[in-house]
């Protein structure tokens, strides 16, 4: 294999070390561990974009690639929330309620792609990655003011709910386990499609 068709794969395993990095540096009480976590967290998100920009362009985006791409993203965000709750425990259990909602509402999503196609979520909706962006702001915000995050986090919230509670009717829309489904839309005619 060429050594530019490996770029893709760097970046996405580059998340899950981002993360890491992330953690640690909470676990170590580091120096301005807020902007570190940021630029962590920038950094991560354009990995994400860029993964499947330099995949499709060298026309090795395959299937494999984008679970991958799905697992790594789900062990970075893992890691980036466990190392807030490290920051900044306050904010963190004073929320803990909506953080468990959004949890089991994750949960959710990949219990119903398992029990209906025997393969995780890979839909990479709209919706999830509106959802991606303002997580970005939103733990940014918390990172910066040292665990606040007022309105940006009850946005933050609803979206994670309202994304969530789309992929599950994408998920129940198809006939069969797909990647890249954008909306309900999308799913619906794929459906139409396959009857």
């Amino acid at each position: 294999m060429p050594l530019l068709h490996r770029l893709p794969l760097a970046l996405i395993y580059s998340r899950p070390l981002l993360g890491a990095v992330a953690l640690g540096l909470a676990a170590a009480r580091w120096p301005h561990y807020g902007a570190w976590a940021t630029a962590l967290l920038v950094a991560g998100v354009l990995t994400d974009v860029f993964d499947g920009v330099v995949a499709r362009r060298l026309g090795i985006a395959t299937e494999r690639l984008r679970r991958l791409d799905s697992a790594a993203d789900q062990i970075f965000w893992a890691l980036l929330v466990a190392a807030t709750w490290v920051a900044f425990p306050g904010f963190m259990f004073e929320n803990r309620l909506k953080l468990l909602a959004v949890l089991g509402a994750e949960g959710v999503i990949y219990a119903v792609s398992w029990l209906r196609f025997g393969k995780e979520v890979a839909t990479h909706s709209y919706g999830a990655k509106l959802w991606v962006l303002v997580s970005l702001l939103t733990l940014g915000q918390i990172n910066y003011s040292e665990g606040h995050a007022g309105w940006l986090f009850a946005g933050w919230f609803w979206l994670a709910l309202a994304s969530r509670l789309e992929i599950v009717a994408i998920l129940l829309l198809l006939r069969s386990w797909a990647v890249d489904v954008p909306t309900m839309l999308h799913a619906y005619r794929r459906r139409q499609a396959v009857e």
